[in-house]
């Protein structure tokens, strides 16, 4: 069982266009203490709402229906927030400058996210 507050009220992007997955990993992150940003479908809703609020960590997705796409996972490198990428996609997919991102794999137990995303913030 996950730490009911293992996030702490941590502002988290979830950008996933699977709404059943997206649905179900905003949930998990909230019952761990998240606030959640989204859940987002598309890499351009992210984008409007990184105009208006800065996250401290991300879970992304990097299938939106056209195939994979890094663009968001390099915003949020360049403005140093966290990620990690849950996808159906192998380590071989991903490019190398995103080498030390953490890659769940979908289906993924979501006690899976929340852990991840707490080693990522700061404590």
């Amino acid at each position: 069982m996950t730490d009911v507050n293992i996030l702490g009220g941590r502002r988290v992007l979830v950008v996933e266009d699977n709404y059943f997955l997206a649905s179900d990993a905003a949930r998990a992150l909230k019952q761990a203490g998240a606030e959640i940003l989204g859940p987002y479908p598309s890499e351009q809703a992210a984008y409007d709402e990184l105009e208006r609020e800065r996250p401290e960590a991300a879970v992304l997705d990097i299938n939106f229906g056209a195939g994979a796409s890094f663009r968001l996972a390099g915003t949020l490198r360049e403005r140093h927030i966290p990620f990690l990428f849950v996808t159906g996609y192998d380590r071989e997919t991903i490019p190398p400058q995103f080498s030390d991102v953490e890659r769940l794999t979908k289906p993924v137990l979501l006690t899976r996210v929340v852990e991840a995303l707490s080693k990522l913030l700061p404590h």
